[in-house]
């Protein structure tokens, strides 16, 4: 079973960055690890995860500030629920298709 959240130690750690970055894009509200019932340590989720790691890579490699890199999350939340539109029509347009298409018995 894949591990569902992480300690900040984790991900300090694992993106080799420091808890400051961290708590700099908590602020910025980037990122909201959640505390776990009963525990006083944030934990992130899989998702949080995946926005650390794209924060890293538009700050440090590509010297976007912490407003800009909000911006292209949300950007990029918009274009993935777009793709699913579009897929989601794509699919329905496929299956008129098969319906008109299939032989008459």
């Amino acid at each position: 079973m894949a591990k569902e959240y992480w300690s900040v130690t984790e991900v300090v750690e694992f993106f080799q960055v420091d808890e400051a970055f961290l708590h700099d894009l908590e602020e910025e509200d980037i990122v909201c690890p959640s505390c776990g019932e009963g525990l006083s340590e944030k934990l992130f989720s899989s998702s949080e995860l995946e926005t650390v790691r794209f924060a890293k890579i538009l700050i440090k490699e590509m010297d976007v500030n912490l407003a800009g890199v909000e911006v292209a999350l949300r950007m990029r939340k918009n274009m993935i629920a777009m793709r699913k539109q579009i897929d989601a029509i794509l699919e329905d347009l496929a299956r008129e298709m098969d319906e008109k298409l299939k032989p008459v018995s």
